[in-house]
């Protein structure tokens, strides 16, 4: 009677094979889709950092492409991108961030000595926001379209190779919708 037990482990074990291969099998095995692509981005269920401009849900939906970047002052990949958002910020592109899970002392300190690319921000301490949007850790960026729908979503600091091969080739697609 329980000689079927004996088929079990390698039955378990041939399973998993298999699954283990397909998965390599993706042709991106970087690219984490997010379940909000071509949907209306989450609102912000977030409070204002003091002394900064309030990012609200109308911002997201202003007509023009949006770049929403969660971000933390202890995030040491956070600071590594930093000089990237400046950068689209200063081509125009319209970059917002929401900060989270951190103290809003820290975060003021850090825009201040490294900058502050972002033309509004919302404040996250308890980490609800970014959980509604689907973010497991600092940094991940949107690329939102005009109407607020989400167009990209990227893992990870935008830096190097990986920015100018997987981000800026969305972005470009997205502004020139």
């Amino acid at each position: 009677m329980a000689k079927w037990l004996m088929y079990l482990p390698p039955v378990l074990f041939a399973g998993l094979a298999v699954m283990f291969y397909v998965g390599m099998q993706r042709s991106d095995p970087q690219n984490l889709p997010s379940v909000f692509i071509d949907k209306q981005a989450p609102s912000l269920n977030a409070g204002v950092l003091p002394g900064f401009p309030a990012l609200t849900d109308a911002d997201l939906r202003t007509g023009k492409v949006t770049v929403v970047n969660f971000w933390a002052s202890w995030c040491p990949p956070c600071r590594a991108e930093n000089g990237t958002l400046k950068a689209l910020a200063a081509e125009g592109v319209h970059v917002v961030g929401v900060n989270m899970m951190d103290r809003p002392d820290d975060a003021a300190a850090f825009l201040a000595s490294d900058g502050n690319p972002f033309a509004a921000i919302a404040f996250d301490p308890k980490g609800k926001t970014r959980l509604d949007w689907g973010v497991t850790a600092p940094p991940e960026t949107f690329i939102l379209r005009g109407d607020g729908s989400v167009a990209y979503k990227f893992i990870g600091p935008m830096v190097g190779d990986d920015y100018l091969q997987r981000f800026r080739p969305e972005l470009d697609k997205a502004l020139a919708e």
